[in-house]
């Protein structure tokens, strides 16, 4: 069995958190847009699927056919399947709803860097992501920190408890890994307030399974995606 992962080319994205999922459990996939003439092809398939048609990549196509979209369905989908979360439902949606708070907050870091509108460039909407941005640092990243660590306070190693790792832990260490790139002086100061966190970034970024696909070129760097580094943006 191997999936078809649609998301664009260049940059990590969203669709990062789908790919830290389906390689540190050694499932197959193409990445399809990152083929020749890959970005080219997903507006295409984005138009003929007709059926269940996805809102925006990423998505996910199973060999039986199904066009599964969004970050959070698509894991939960392989969480459930390949055994990614834990097997019983109470198990399976806490860990749901850990993705899906961590799609909020990566929705708050995009919009600081475009709080008035996606298609209006960055330069043109400075003033109003300063603004922004010191609300972000200030206020939401503290606040979504702080119950990420009060998780792990009662769980222990991993979000969902137990001696193995979930999704959602991997999508924590994107997140932290995304954060640390475009708030590096603030994240810097928050990391001691927050250990259990910060523990869980390193434990992620050192599981064997990993190691192959983050010191590969697969592993895309940050840039014009959802994590921007604007230094003008960041502060201690």
């Amino acid at each position: 069995m191997t999936y078809d992962l649609w998301y664009w080319d260049g940059i990590p994205g969203r669709g990062e958190f789908v790919r830290l999922a389906l390689e540190a459990a050694g499932i197959a996939y193409r990445d399809r847009a990152r083929e020749p003439g890959g970005d080219e092809a997903l507006a295409r398939d984005m138009k003929a699927r007709d059926v269940h048609p996805p809102f925006a990549p990423p998505y996910l196509v199973t060999s039986e056919g199904m066009t599964i979209g969004q970050t959070a369905n698509i894991l939960l989908f392989l969480g459930e399947r390949h055994g990614l979360a834990p097997q019983d439902p109470a198990g399976r949606l806490w860990v749901h709803q850990i993705q899906l708070t961590i799609a909020d907050l990566v929705a708050e870091a995009h919009d600081v860097h475009h709080p008035i509108a996606n298609s209006l460039y960055y330069e043109d909407q400075k003033k109003e992501a300063a603004r922004r941005a010191r609300h972000f640092r200030e206020e939401r990243i503290p606040k979504f920190m702080g119950w990420f660590e009060r998780i792990l306070v009662h769980e222990g190693l991993w979000l969902a408890g137990g001696d193995r790792w979930t999704y959602a832990d991997l999508s924590l260490f994107q997140l932290i890994d995304g954060l640390r790139f475009a708030f590096p002086r603030r994240m810097a100061t928050l990391a001691g307030q927050y250990p259990k966190v910060m523990r869980l970034h390193e434990r992620v970024a050192a599981l064997p399974e990993l190691q192959a696909y983050l010191n590969s070129d697969r592993r895309l760097p940050y840039g014009d995606g959802i994590f921007r580094h604007y230094p003008e943006l960041d502060a201690a």
